[in-house]
């Protein structure tokens, strides 16, 4: 259920769109803080809330690849798979993130800390290869800085 709270954040996105419905992304982005994931529930109770259909909300929903849609871990890591990651070691980040948490891609670790994720962008292709790990920008990786960046999140 839509808390107080979380109703008032989504009515202050209204002005910024021509109409409320304009706002699902952020009323989504919205409850999913809450959570960490935006279940079928919530997305019904936000379609109704913004007066619009539940089928129109969750195309949204599964549109927007940073509103996830079943349970991740206490942190997101989102590996870049851009062609600027990949020509400067992508693979290698990659192959040494899913050794170390024991998950592939679109996984979450048995300790539900971490779920890995590839992401087409994350805009950051001066400092490739990149991931985020939360909010957090990490450019620039080497295979050897993975178990630095890792033990930083709890």
């Amino acid at each position: 259920m839509l808390t107080i709270d979380e109703q008032q954040e989504i009515e202050a996105q209204y002005p910024r769109y021509a109409t409320k419905q304009g706002a699902s992304v952020e009323a989504l982005k919205i409850v999913q803080r809450r959570c960490g994931w935006v279940s079928d529930e919530d997305v019904k109770e936000v379609a109704a809330f913004l007066d619009m259909p539940y089928e129109e909300l969750e195309g949204v929903a599964t549109f927007y690849n940073l509103v996830f849609r079943r349970p991740v871990g206490r942190h997101t890591i989102l590996i870049c798979d851009n062609v600027s990651c990949w020509i400067t070691g992508y693979r290698a980040i990659r192959d040494a993130l899913i050794t170390r948490l024991g998950a592939e891609l679109g996984e979450t670790t048995a300790d539900k800390r971490f779920t890995l994720l590839p992401i087409p962008c994350l805009g950051a292709c001066d400092h490739a290869p990149a991931m985020m790990v939360g909010l957090d920008l990490h450019g620039d990786l080497q295979v050897d800085q993975i178990d630095v960046i890792l033990q930083k999140y709890e």
